[in-house]
């Protein structure tokens, strides 16, 4: 079946398609947001962290591949909103730094081809859109900004607030974790919810969580303009017959299969499925791919080093919020290291049933609810680097492979291990003799940072993306999500993501007058 023709299609409503879909419904063309999942449902299990957690809930049922051919389930979602509906909400711009070329350990990361200063603006409507809470000034790393930030921080709970002043009197720097949220002083939300809870990996019931179905989606088909037809998966772009244009969108919908035709289509499916979307649409005139001439789509995959660091102290946590600073003193290096470590940043409690998982080993007859009571729990992301090798691929039977190996650890470990000797001068000791803390790194499941498989950049051989984030070697195609970075940074890429949709959206703006 064919659907009437669009002026735009945006497949995926996540932190790229979701802001870039806000960002042209006021224009007047037809717009027609495609996404695979449904809304999320506001339902009690939304809080229940052994349906969240455990069972994984909310969570895709796909079993992808990793680099030994095993497989894996990741931790991806798809709703409405895409990844947002379960992120931590933490809204970190990239720091200018990270635009130009530095050295690490493992090697140089590459510059992008844009500079900070070009995408600035966006970052600053990017956080008033997202109702950002924040205070610039105390981040040392923190990068020149336009305008404040539209909301004052979250305030400190007691025991965080202690520790704040703590590292302060160390001489450190902690700042006020930038978060995305709908409190009641934006007085365009004015009956959202004051109080947070269950927040950071959950789905939000309050709706207080600025995520991308609730601040950029739904305002967008209040438009007449704009429709979305959701549970539907693109399985493939087809060409016109010189291979210069997406003439058709073929999706999968309840079992029937859908033709969709626009002027205009926008990928942004998220860097791995995007990828996967781009090899899966052959052509005789694209034989490896959509817009593959450079042989990059699927290359340069990137997901940060993430692990979690957390303190069992003798002091009880009674914070039901405690995602409330960062610590970035050691992003650009540490009096030991040239190099950089990376950015730490209070995260939402651990799961009891993961904390029992990680009490096993060194206090397997500690009670998960006395110790969580007594934790603070820190997240902590170092830089990964673009390696060719590092790719998202198609395996025999046409589902997702990620071939994947770790770069750049040395500043994890030592990030860690200064993590740890900070708390310990913070007076978080261990309430058990055996344990002082406990700790995980993510593997290749973890991909909530996922980025750098459609690289943007000027030349066509070495990218797959030109400046505009439009296909080098397709004329009506662009990309809208994480899939464009050259490198990633040490922050959260989702700022990045809704500032770079806004800066293309006001491209195709004009492309469209």
């Amino acid at each position: 079946m064919t659907a009437e023709h669009s002026d735009i299609i945006i497949i995926g409503s996540g932190a790229g398609g979701g802001t870039l879909t806000h960002h042209l419904a006021p224009s007047g063309k037809k717009i027609l947001l495609v996404e695979r999942g449904d809304f999320l449902p506001r339902e009690r299990e939304n809080w229940d962290e052994h349906e969240v957690f455990t069972k994984g809930r909310y969570r895709s049922k796909e079993s992808w591949l990793d680099i030994d051919g095993e497989t894996f389930e990741p931790f991806t979602h798809y709703w409405v909103g895409g990844n947002t509906k379960m992120y931590g909400a933490a809204l970190l711009r990239l720091r200018k730094g990270d635009f130009e070329e530095r050295p690490h350990y493992d090697g140089v990361s590459p510059a992008w081809p844009i500079a900070y200063d070009e995408l600035e603006p966006y970052y600053t409507r990017a956080e008033q859109l997202y109702s950002v809470h924040g205070l610039h000034g105390v981040d040392p790393t923190d990068p020149p900004r336009s305008a404040p930030y539209p909301f004052p921080p979250i305030p400190h709970e007691p025991r965080i607030a202690k520790l704040y002043e703590d590292l302060q009197a160390m001489g450190l720097r902690p700042f006020p974790l930038p978060i995305a949220v709908r409190l009641g002083e934006d007085q365009r939300l004015p009956h959202a919810p004051i109080n947070l809870s269950y927040f950071d990996g959950y789905p939000d019931l309050t709706e207080a969580k600025a995520d991308a179905d609730v601040v950029a989606v739904r305002p967008a088909l209040a438009f007449r303009n704009v429709s979305m037809l959701t549970r539907a998966f693109a399985r493939r772009l087809e060409t016109s017959a010189n291979g210069r244009e997406v003439t058709k969108v073929i999706v999968e919908r309840d079992g029937e299969e859908l033709t969709l035709t626009a002027d205009i289509v926008v990928v942004a499916c998220g860097a791995i499925n995007s990828a996967a979307l781009f090899l899966r649409s052959t052509t005789d005139k694209h034989p490896m791919g959509l817009a593959n001439g450079s042989g990059r789509v699927g290359r340069n995959y990137m997901a940060h080093n993430n692990g979690s660091v957390i303190a069992i102290s003798e002091t009880p946590n009674d914070a039901q919020f405690q995602k409330t600073f960062g610590l970035a003193d050691f992003y650009h290096g540490a009096e030991d290291s040239e190099l950089p470590l990376g950015a730490v940043q209070l995260m939402g409690k651990t799961d009891l049933e993961g904390l029992k998982g990680l009490l096993s080993d060194t206090m397997p007859d500690a009670d998960p609810r006395e110790v969580s009571r007594h934790s603070i729990d820190f997240w902590l992301t170092v830089e990964d680097l673009p390696r060719l090798k590092n790719r998202v691929t198609l395996s025999e039977d046409g589902g997702i492979q990620i071939s994947y190996t770790p770069n750049n650890l040395e500043p994890y470990r030592r990030l860690k291990e200064k993590v740890i000797a900070l708390l310990e001068r913070c007076g978080c000791q261990a309430i058990h003799r055996d344990s002082v803390y406990l700790d995980y790194k993510l593997s290749v499941s973890g991909v909530s940072h996922q980025n750098g498989t459609l690289r943007f950049g000027a030349d066509p051989s070495a990218s797959v993306l030109d400046l505009d984030c439009k296909a080098h070697e397709i004329d009506n195609l662009y990309v809208c999500d994480g899939s464009f970075f050259p490198s990633c940074g040490a922050v959260n890429p989702s700022l990045t993501i809704m500032a770079n949709a806004m800066r293309v959206g006001d491209h195709l703006l004009e492309r469209l007058r």
